[in-house]
């Protein structure tokens, strides 16, 4: 079987045979879908996580939201993010037993697992065994945007802080509404708030 690495060489493959050109995301992808599938007889299953980590990586520079574009004479690769390898991955899947840290569903479910950063690279994480972690990929996907909840969660407590402070109760409700969508979805459950029936 290949590894994501000469998937990595197939989208870069179809960038330098276009350099010097605003891409559309759509025709990227369609490109190495079909030409992965010819050359292997196996599906691609996430082209778009690895022009992402093309661009992270600073080969591909991001025009606009779904547009790349490669310039052989700019690549900037910048500091280098970490990737774990193969044999780190193996010993992190090992020590956690083949099975999402999360839900603990794994291969025998037919879920699909991801070595991850817990401390993400772009954030000076390094690729050791302590820093990794094996997900699932739905809890992988819900890791990445629960950063942006966190923020959310935290500016919505300061705001009802603020109401509470100067008595504006109508905000305070819908704030306290707000907040119990988090506890209702359990999402971002560390962070904690006082309700009006708490003081």
């Amino acid at each position: 079987m290949k590894n994501n690495g000469s998937q990595l060489d197939l989208i870069m493959e179809f960038f330098k045979a276009n350099p010097k050109r605003d891409i559309k995301h759509p025709e990227v992808v369609d490109w190495v879908v079909k030409e992965w599938q010819k050359r292997t007889g196996k599906v691609f299953r996430d082209p778009d996580r690895g022009i992402r980590s093309l661009h992270q990586k600073g080969y591909l520079q991001k025009i606009a939201k779904g547009v790349y574009h490669y310039n052989p004479d700019s690549i900037n690769l910048g500091q280098d993010l970490e990737d774990f390898s193969q044999a780190l991955k193996k010993q992190i899947l090992e020590r956690d037993n083949y099975k999402c840290v999360i839900c603990g569903m794994g291969k025998k479910e037919g879920v699909e697992l991801h070595i991850d950063h817990i401390k993400p690279k772009d954030l000076g994480g390094k690729a050791v065994l302590e820093n990794g972690q094996t997900l699932c990929s739905r809890h992988n996907f819900l890791k990445k945007n629960l950063k942006q909840t966190e923020t959310g969660k935290k500016m919505f407590i300061q705001m009802l802080e603020s109401a509470k402070d100067s008595g504006e109760s109508e905000l305070v409700a819908f704030l306290e509404e707000v907040l119990s969508i988090y506890e209702k979805h359990n999402i971002n459950g560390h962070i904690v708030w006082k309700k009006s029936s708490d003081i």
